[in-house]
């Protein structure tokens, strides 16, 4: 990397990024971003790193899921808790059907700013610029509130800060401790069917955790039973908030840099172009980091792209995080896993099934179907079972809330309770219902993963 400087990515294009009107503002917002804390540290960037190698290897499983675009509005205590308690209740799901420690990381403390198809929007003939997250702009359609302000990177940088501060809490406090499974349950998962499956499991759980007991292992003097290790991610979109956090670890002899805005960065499928700036300043920090793959991304250029990003083949520097859509995922996927797997490049593979599979509702809701989610996600396993490759992991947007914005489910959202509880600032997100019930069908292909391996050890032998 003698070739590459914090700020080399400047020199090079950049899409998705605004156009701040008083240059002057926005260099003394990245001046002061630039002397803050690191809101992550190297050392638990490193431990990630080490979790994602063992998800490229099949040793561990990747559950990657948050908001589509935190919101300044929707930042209390109750809502991250809530998201928090989703993630554990599927980490566990996860778990127990396939027998592999569950990486947990949250798109949360960063997922501020999101890409947009066009940069500007019009409403009854009125044009303005796209609403681009809480990072850059407000959502209010008039000219004020979608000029982008500097002053929202420093804001971005205190939520983040908090809602970190509170999920080491969860983590470490207690929120984590097996022996309160069944206390973490929300109000309005209550009653259904997959409610009662949580409950069956954790009482399974529950039951083994006594005999564990009876041998001496408690939550008191065994520390991963009432702890667990959660990490955050976003994309890493807006070039120069990431600059200004990006540090060398002044612990440790590694060198390198780090960026501290998060354990681990992705780039969009709209900004992986190999000569773009996105690319220039992800394959310089030291970060784990995903690549999103859609319909479009070609073999070679594929190929090209991971030589770039991980130079030195390393297991757990890189994810690929496929996002094609229901209707493409078999066709669009195999090729692209075909190409990895014969060049002999290392990279774990993660499946996003949201991201294609937005639809608009008659309503004018932008939403998902989840059996196209399900179908997707089916579709991944099914591809790499075929190419007998590592389904690594899964990424999707969710919120603890009690949201109706994705369709269908055992909650069954309708196209026409929509509107009841629309709340997301860019795109539909799982409600808790919803995302356990993706968590028991991902439960379930683990499982058949599971005793196929054990078929074909059993045959060796």
């Amino acid at each position: 990397m003698i070739d590459w400087q914090i700020d080399s990515w400047r020199k090079l294009p950049i899409k998705q990024v605004p156009e701040y009107n008083d240059q002057n503002h926005i260099t003394q917002v990245e001046k002061e971003l630039s002397i803050r804390p690191p809101l992550v540290f190297a050392e638990e960037v490193r431990r990630l790193r080490k979790r994602m190698a063992d998800v490229a290897e099949g040793k561990a499983f990747l559950l990657q899921g948050g908001d589509c675009a935190e919101s300044f509005a929707e930042h209390n205590a109750n809502n991250i808790k809530d998201s928090f308690k989703v993630l554990l209740q599927m980490a566990v799901v996860l778990t127990f059907g396939s027998a592999l420690p569950v990486i947990k990381i949250g798109r949360l403390a960063g997922q501020y700013s999101k890409p947009r198809s066009s940069p500007l929007e019009v409403i009854d003939n009125v044009s303005l610029p796209s609403y681009r997250g809480d990072m850059v702009n407000d959502m209010a359609f008039n000219d004020q509130s979608r000029e982008p302000d500097p002053e929202r990177l420093l804001k971005v940088y205190d939520k983040s800060a908090s809602t970190l501060n509170l999920l080491r809490a969860f983590a470490s406090g207690g929120m984590a401790d097996l022996t309160k499974l069944h206390e973490w349950n929300l109000e309005f998962v209550r009653g259904t069917k997959e409610a009662e499956k949580y409950k069956e499991l954790a009482d399974k759980i529950t039951f083994s955790m006594e005999f564990m007991n009876a041998c001496g292992m408690t939550p008191e003097n065994t520390a991963q039973l009432r702890e667990t290790e959660f990490y955050t991610s976003h994309e890493g979109l807006l070039l120069n908030y990431e600059e200004a956090l990006t540090r060398k670890d002044t612990i440790t002899e590694e060198k390198g840099w780090f960026s501290t805005s998060a354990h681990m960065l992705w780039i969009g499928d709209r900004t992986r172009n190999i000569d773009e700036a996105h690319v220039e300043y992800m394959r310089g920090i030291a970060n784990p980091i995903g690549l999103k793959c859609g319909p479009s991304t070609d073999p070679d250029d594929l190929l090209r792209l991971i030589e770039k990003l991980n130079p030195l083949n390393q297991p757990g520097r890189l994810t690929l995080i496929a996002r094609m859509g229901s209707s493409e995922v078999y066709s669009k996927l195999k090729p692209l896993i075909s190409a990895v797997k014969k060049s002999g490049l290392i990279v774990g593979w993660c499946c996003d099934p949201m991201h294609g599979n937005t639809v608009k509702a008659s309503s004018g809701f932008k939403t998902r179907k989840m059996n196209d989610i399900m179908t997707e996600v089916k579709g991944f396993f099914d591809v790499h079972k075929e190419m007998d490759t590592i389904p690594g992991g899964v990424h999707f947007e969710m919120t603890g809330q009690n949201v109706t914005e994705c369709v269908g489910g055992v909650y069954e959202v309708t196209e026409t309770n929509l509107a009841d509880r629309y709340h997301t600032h860019c795109d539909p997100r799982l409600n808790a219902t919803q995302s356990l019930e993706l968590a028991f069908l991902l439960a379930d292909l683990l499982s058949d993963n599971r005793n196929i391996s054990r078929k074909l050890v059993s045959t060796a032998c």
